[in-house]
Order: structure tokens, then sequence, then C-alpha cells
């Protein structure tokens, strides 16, 4: 069977890994991918908001299965798009992606089938907004309503700092924006809670607590993560049930009742306040770095999880684990979340050793004449599996001591809720 990856980070280069162990595969390619998925498939670099250049590829190429790793492609339709031409193909519909493309439309969502979440205001311009801050308390949490790459969410202390955010979202700084989020803020401690679904079953794909801020202790900017670890301290049989019951199972239906069935990795962005969960927010993929640090602990062939998906028969695989626990730290370019150079060239990585439970994954890199560079914000993932945290950091913090890469930094506190 061949299989195309769509998307170029540590996510994508982490399910190229997975498949790229699968007996039922023969050719992978990645579109466009990266240094890491170069040793394991074939790159092409295409438009992804081409779709018909995607499609003749596919078709030329004879490829069996698609998965599409990042959410624009799939807020944008591309599922859609290749379903009509019978394409097999792993990911929401569009209608669905709404879930992650739209933060108005998960809240409105919420509202009609009782999902806990944080009470909300939709703004349609910035004098309605700041009129609000007048009687809002602090800190409030303001949201741009459309895809930011998890970047666009801010937590504001005081109403200085809340009109900074709401000039910055209206002015374009993630794109056009017909309206904004203000949202309570919740005091709790977040959770990634990750489920896959055919339409019809659904099965849970592990929890996590990702790492969002830029500098340790958790301050500075938000960025695409920093660093997760797998499972989460808080999740229980109690808290998944509620989780289960009160946020996902009642979204899946609310889908159902506007026509569409939901199809692929669901993400539950959670706020858990004494066991009880609320939603903050959904995205339709995995998450990026926490599907580096949960998919290694996987043990179900994932092409056989895939194709399940897409032919609606998931209730007949069973999903298995490795009893471990994952930690992955994230190497960023110098300047990241804001102007960082590109084209550094990584030394080291040829004195890398990896043992089995060791994992490197690529995010912002490119190969050109032999030579890794890296190209983007986010440029490696360094994984390890143990049965304790403290021993998989000791693991990793060996492996980036034997990179001693100058042109990168990491925090280094990733796991530190969960490590003594």
């Amino acid at each position: 069977m061949k299989v195309g990856i769509i998307g170029s980070g540590g996510r994508e280069h982490a399910i190229c890994e997975k498949l790229s162990n699968s007996s039922k595969i023969d050719k992978i390619f990645c579109f466009p991918g990266n240094a890491g998925t170069a040793d394991l498939a074939e790159n092409i670099i295409l438009d992804l908001s081409n779709f018909n250049n995607i499609k003749n590829f596919i078709l030329d190429n004879r490829i069996d299965l698609i998965i599409v790793g990042p959410e624009q492609p799939l807020v944008d339709g591309i599922v859609d798009y290749l379903e009509k031409l019978d394409i097999k193909v792993f990911g929401p519909n569009k209608m669905a992606s709404q879930l992650e493309g739209s933060k108005i439309f998960t809240k409105e969502l919420c509202q009609k089938f009782n999902i806990p979440t944080a009470k909300f205001g939709i703004f349609k311009n910035k004098e309605e907004a700041k009129k609000f801050l007048k009687s809002s308390n602090f800190p409030t949490v303001i949201k741009a309503d459309n895809l930011a790459s998890g970047k666009g969410v801010y937590i504001c202390n005081n109403e200085n700092e809340a009109i900074v955010a709401i000039n910055e979202i209206f002015d374009g700084k993630f794109g056009k924006a017909k309206n904004l989020l203000i949202e309570e803020f919740l005091d709790g401690e977040e959770m990634s809670f990750f489920i896959i679904s055919d339409g019809e079953t659904i099965k849970n794909f592990g929890t996590a607590q990702d790492h969002k801020r830029v500098l340790e202790g958790d301050r500075g900017k938000n960025t695409g993560g920093m660093g997760a670890y797998s499972p989460s301290r808080l999740i229980n049989k109690e808290l998944e049930k509620k989780i289960l019951n009160k946020i996902i199972r009642p979204t899946l239906q609310g889908l159902t009742e506007l026509g569409s069935q939901y199809k692929g990795f669901l993400y539950a962005g959670l706020m858990i306040i004494n066991n009880e969960p609320f939603l903050i927010e959904y995205n339709v993929r995995m998450g990026d770095p926490e599907c580096q640090t949960i998919l290694p602990k996987l043990k179900t062939d994932l092409a056989e999880i895939f194709l399940a998906c897409c032919e609606k028969k998931l209730n007949e695989v069973n999903i298995d684990w490795v009893n471990k626990k994952s930690l992955c730290v994230v190497i960023c370019s110098k300047g990241y979340p804001d102007n960082f150079e590109k084209s550094i060239e990584i030394d080291n990585l040829k004195n890398i050793t990896l043992n089995n439970n060791d994992y490197l994954f690529h995010a912002g890199t490119e190969k050109k004449n032999g030579k890794i560079y890296a190209i983007g914000g986010r440029v490696l993932n360094f994984v390890s599996l143990s049965d304790e945290f403290s021993i998989a950091k000791n693991n990793i913090n060996k492996k980036l001591n034997e990179l001693n890469w100058t042109g990168g930094f990491y925090r280094k506190d990733i796991g530190h809720k969960v490590i003594e």
C-alpha cells in the first residue's frame, strides 16, 4: 500500500516513523515533509492550498491513503474534495473542522448542547470589545476566532493588556478578523485529551500535558508548544468518564445533528477544576508536540487504525499501548516565537545515539547537499519513554548535550509538575 502524509512538522515525522514500521505499507510520500521524513519517505514539494495538484499527484502515483496532519487543509475542505474523487483520506471534513476553524462555532455548539466551558462574549469590532472590558473581571482571556497556529490566545491581567490583544487581533495579526471572543479566566490545570473516531465508534487515544509558554516557569508568549509529557498527571477513571460523557459525546452528537459525522483525531484542550472538565478549545488533528509524545507508546499498527477509520471498522480494532511514561522536549530557533534566523546548520546530529526508547523527530528542518538546516521556529523534538518521567528527562538531557546546538534553545523545565 502507498500512503501520503500532508504536513511538515514533528507530528508528521512521528506519524511517518510509525507508518514506516507497518507491514502493510510499501511506500510513503510526504507533502512537503522535512529532513527527518526524507530518511523514511519521498518528500514532495506541493502547494498545499492547490487541491487540484495534490489530487493529480495522488492519482498519478496511485496512492491508496492520505493522512492530513495540520489544521489548515482540513479547515479548507481537503477531505471533502478528495472523498468526492473516491480517494481514501483520514481526517475530518470541512463542517466538522469548524470545531478548530472557528472558536465561535465551538462555543455556540457548547451552549446548545450544555457542554461545560468558560462563559464568553462575541464581539464584532474594537469599540464593542473595549466597552465590555469596563465591566470585566481580570484576568480575562481574549481569543482570535480563526486559526492562529496556537498563538491567537491572550491571557490579560489588566485593561491595558486586553486593549493590546483586541487591537492586534482586529488589526489582522492572525489574518482577517470578523469577530473575537472574550472569555472568563478558568483557574485550574490544563490537560490534552485525545480520541480517534470513524464517525460511529470512538476510542481513546491518550492524554498529555503541553507546555505552551516560551519561557521556563510557564512565562512569556504562547507558542505552538515547547514540550509535553504523557500521560497527564490528572487523568483518572472518573475524570475520563466525565470528559467522554459531558464533552466528547455531546460534541459528536451535535455535529451529527448538523449533518456531519466526525472521522479522524479529535483533541480536546481542557481545564480541570476539582476533577471537573471544562472545554477550552478543540483541535481537529493530533497536537504537536503531543503527537510526538503519544505515538511512540502505540503498539497497534497505525496503518491498520487509519484504514479502519476510513472503512468504518474502528470497532474491530484493539488499540494497545506500551505501559511507559513519555516526555518530549522541543528545540527552537533562537528568537522564536518572534523573529528568528533561518537556514542555520545543525551540526552534531550524527553524534546522537538513540536506543529503543529514544526518538528524535524533525520539525522545521531541511536537507541540502547532505547537511541539515533549521528553517522553522520549532526545529527538533527529543522524546524518551521510561518507567519514570525523571529518567526520561535525564535521557533527553544527555541527547541535548550530545547535540550541543548553539543556534537553538529549549525549556529546561518540561514536565516540572511530574518530576520531583
